[in-house]
């Protein structure tokens, strides 16, 4: 019998993903400098940076849209390469790019299975698809009405969700989000971030990118600063705060010195008496002062 392809293997918690001294050029721009990241499965890492910090690019080097100039992949402590997104597919690693890349004048299951649809004997099996379609989106929780409706007619929040479980089709071990709750409102950036936090549970190692650090702490395990294309600190995010990691971003936080120890607390001065103060009734008054 062959195994249900939503039922994930059990994971080991080891850092099964780890990138050493990545570097990567455009021309005479140093995207990438000597950039070292890892995640481990069942965990969600969150890679956050100003503009230009260079997190797309270490997004798409592990998505194999880019190749590295320098450094290596492993998984597992083999190093691999990962020349196109076909070997990244094949490696278990998946990626939703921004854009989404939906087709909105298809439905949900049609854009699901786009590219691996279900065949029996050589005609769609939309029976199959449907059912392991609603078997996948139930463990999601995706609040999704109708699997039959096309995705234009979806919000922002359906529309990622979808494509969220287009990603997981073969279960791959790592899913790479690339601003995932961006001009989303409140209750759908909700729904993404539960999402998020269904995706761990299933054991899948996450990287999150994101500018939004609200989320961020919401969800993440780790998180990992980049600024100018290099490592500039990583934090457990059930220590890190706002304020840290914006120090971390803007660069005001050295991450090669440790952080500085506040001073204890002084006792306070003694305070001197005042002068007693001589009411002015029966005083003589200066001249000139009515």
């Amino acid at each position: 019998m062959r195994p249900d392809p939503y039922t994930p293997p059990r994971r080991s918690g080891e850092h099964f993903l780890t990138m050493r001294g990545i570097d990567k050029r455009f021309g005479a721009v140093r995207a990438l400098t000597s950039v070292d990241f890892r995640v481990r499965e069942g965990e969600v890492v969150a890679l956050v940076g100003d503009n230009g910090a260079g997190k797309s690019t270490l997004v798409k080097v592990l998505a194999g849209v880019h190749p590295h100039d320098a450094g290596t992949v492993e998984l597992d402590g083999d190093v691999v390469h990962v020349s196109s997104p076909a070997d990244a597919q094949e490696l278990g690693i998946a990626t939703v790019f921004q854009d989404l890349a939906l087709c909105e004048n298809l439905d949900v299951v049609a854009n699901i299975w786009l590219g691996r649809e279900l065949l029996e004997q050589g005609r769609l099996d939309e029976v199959a698809m449907e059912e392991r379609t609603w078997v996948l989106l139930r463990e999601l929780a995706a609040k999704i009405p109708s699997v039959r409706v096309p995705v234009s007619t979806l919000s922002g929040g359906q529309r990622q969700t979808v494509a969220i479980a287009r990603s997981l089709i073969g279960d791959p071990r790592i899913v790479i989000l690339d601003e995932p709750t961006a001009a989303l409102g409140v209750a759908q950036t909700a729904e993404v971030l539960n999402l998020i936090e269904r995706l761990r549970d299933r054991g899948h190692g996450v990287v999150l990118v994101s500018h939004n650090l609200t989320d961020v702490l919401a969800v993440a395990d780790r998180i990992v600063v980049l600024r100018l294309g290099r490592n500039n600190g990583e934090f457990d995010a059930e220590e890190a705060t706002s304020e840290l990691l914006i120090a971390a971003i803007t660069g005001t936080l050295d991450p090669s010195r440790p952080l500085p120890t506040p001073d204890p607390p002084r006792d306070p001065a003694p305070v001197e008496p005042s002068a007693p103060v001589i009411p002015l009734s029966g005083a003589r008054r200066r001249r000139g002062v009515e």
